[in-house]
């Protein structure tokens, strides 16, 4: 299996505070990878390090076979829309396309043009009277006109509104079934992620959580509620990813290998965004580290 970004206690420190830390993990591609978390988890760290904007305070990191943004060839493959979908406010939108085709050999001159032509904007406008939203798919189409092999995006979509966040996410998982790209996305928006995403890496407490396949991820975890136990006392193979306690009852989501049958608990299926939010508990976290 190819992997696209593959990092062994990969971790970064900001003078004494980490912000990644032991980080491992083997992205494989042909994915559209959801990276979700709460603001200081570490996502942005692990992208910049991933582009080679950032050198690793330890452990090492590949991506795509080689080190992030060692040679001209290694930047080639992969494109990367910033925090904010950055874009040249005094630019038209025919400058910013002329400007990618300058630096990137592998520019796709009808890839671009088509995709402007379909969203309505207009080459001559600058970027400064464009919507959030427009400005988005600029920042966009400039990534996938790069023609990379992985495609990054740090937060794309936060700052735009319910409908044009939509359509975004309608139009990046568009393309990235059209052109095969393998995608890393974050997002603190688990809604988002769900729509488009195939993959899943949950980031807390500037670790790696959980990683894998959604479909594998939701299937493998349940919600137990009952009498209240204490976790220690639940069946062998049960890891309990959070906890939950009433005077009389207990709420517990786990993580099981095999299908949850004890007449004595009430399971029930949990939602992509349950998932996360279970992993993303302080106490979870405080557990994991501990």
């Amino acid at each position: 299996m190819t992997s696209v970004l593959r990092a062994q206690a990969l971790g970064k420190k900001y003078g004494r505070r980490w912000a990644l830390r032991e980080c491992t993990i083997d992205i494989p591609a042909g994915h559209v990878v959801g990276l979700v978390g709460p603001n200081g988890a570490g996502k942005s760290t692990l992208l910049k390090l991933a582009c080679g904007q950032l050198e690793p305070t330890a452990g090492g990191i590949t991506v795509l076979g080689g080190r992030p943004g060692r040679t001209p060839a290694q930047l080639l493959k992969v494109g990367f829309v910033a925090q904010g979908t950055p874009v040249y406010a005094g630019l038209t939108v025919a400058e910013h396309l002329r400007l990618g085709a300058r630096l990137n050999p592998r520019w796709d001159h009808g890839l671009a043009r088509e995709r402007i032509t379909r969203l309505g904007l207009l080459p001559a406008h600058r970027a400064d009277r464009l919507s959030g939203g427009q400005r988005a798919q600029l920042a966009l189409t400039l990534g996938l006109a790069k023609r990379p092999d992985l495609l990054i995006l740090d937060e794309p979509a936060a700052a735009l509104d319910p409908l044009a966040r939509h359509e975004f996410m309608q139009h990046l998982a568009e393309a990235a079934a059209e052109h095969q790209l393998s995608v890393v996305l974050s997002s603190h928006l688990v809604s988002d992620l769900e729509r488009v995403c195939d993959y899943l890496i949950v980031l807390a407490g500037s670790r790696v959580q959980i990683a894998g396949r959604t479909d594998e991820l939701v299937a493998t975890h349940h919600r137990l509620t009952g009498p209240r136990r204490d976790p220690g006392r639940l069946p062998a193979g049960r890891h309990v990813v959070s906890a939950r306690h009433t005077d009389r009852h207990s709420t517990f989501v786990v993580r099981a290998g095999a299908p949850v049958r004890d007449p004595a608990w009430t399971v029930s299926r949990i939602s992509l965004e349950d998932l996360v939010l279970a992993y993303m508990d302080r106490r979870v976290t405080q557990e994991v580290q501990g």
